[in-house]
């Protein structure tokens, strides 16, 4: 949906839109978190200058101890790149069970996406177009973290995955909103059955 204000044709459908749908205060800001997992400890720079609805659903999500003591529920395995699943699942509902306050919430948030010459994210689309992919933001690489998707055009609440190599089929498919900046050997020992001991956000 657009409206336009005098010369200028704006979305109303932006960060602020969905930070106010989804009760989430945003973060416009980088911040780094430290993964304290079975295997080791590794940090991770969330780009919420970028994808602030994605990121700050993610922080939410460590305030609420979602992710604490919940194993890597899935890891795939090709001859240069793994996947490594975590953020619960096991079958979506045990999140709702583990804490009462998520009643509220949606289990999916919208697909944020973005661009390099665009001042704000896209949402609710993927990307397909080779001439819109190289234009992207970020793409998959060692270390990249995106959140799972729950549909063609939304994210799940909880569930993330990092890769461990380029990947370049899932650019524009999937919302990548942080990357490993330490560590990321740690990640290439993870197994399923791995899990995480906590996450903290650095102050």
């Amino acid at each position: 949906m657009f409206f336009v204000t005098g010369c200028n044709l704006k979305s109303e459908i932006d960060s602020d839109f969905y930070c106010k749908k989804l009760e989430f205060n945003c973060t416009q800001n980088n911040l780094i978190v430290n993964f304290r997992t079975s295997k080791g400890d590794f940090e991770v720079e969330l780009f919420g200058k970028d994808n602030p609805v994605t990121v700050s659903n993610f922080l939410e999500n460590i305030n609420n101890n979602i992710y604490d003591n919940q194993k890597f529920y899935k890891i795939i395995n090709y001859p240069q790149l793994s996947f490594i699943h975590g953020g619960v699942n096991p079958k979506n509902k045990s999140y709702i069970e583990r804490n009462q306050t998520l009643n509220k919430r949606t289990p999916s948030i919208p697909l944020e996406i973005k661009f390099k010459e665009e001042m704000t994210p896209r949402y609710n689309y993927q990307i397909e177009s080779p001439s819109e992919i190289k234009n992207l933001l970020n793409n998959f690489e060692s270390g990249s973290i995106a959140m799972v998707k729950s549909g063609k055009n939304n994210s799940s609440s909880t569930e993330f995955f990092f890769v461990t190599n380029q990947f370049p089929e899932l650019d524009g498919r999937y919302s990548i909103f942080g990357k490993i900046i330490r560590g990321v050997d740690v990640l290439e020992k993870i197994k399923k059955n791995d899990y995480i001991i906590e996450i903290e956000i650095s102050n």
